[in-house]
């Protein structure tokens, strides 16, 4: 399994209860064949430009370890969850070297 980060942000007017939600769901997809290996909801910022019309989003960062498979399917919930304004999932090559 390789490493990966993903860092999503979520609507600003999304209460805490369903924050914790939308964390919990993104984790469990990890979780189903892969490992999380931290979580961390980094709080409100403002974004450096207007993304479908907010100008301030929760940010979110996991690291964890999966298949490709696992990945895709990550990738493919959160562009289709309402939650998630934009993400970004990346391979971490820093454990990688060989």
């Amino acid at each position: 399994m390789r490493k990966y980060e993903v860092l999503y942000i979520v609507r600003p007017d999304v209460e805490q209860e369903a924050l914790q939600s939308v964390v919990e769901k993104f984790n469990a997809i990890i979780s189903n064949g892969g490992q999380v290996i931290k979580s961390e909801i980094m709080g409100k910022r403002r974004l450096a430009y207007e993304i479908k019309k907010f100008r301030d989003g929760i940010y979110v960062v996991v690291n964890f370890s999966a298949p490709p498979e696992v990945v895709k399917e990550l990738d493919r919930v959160m562009r289709i969850s309402d939650e998630v304004i934009r993400h970004l999932i990346v391979r971490d090559e820093r454990d990688d070297v060989a």
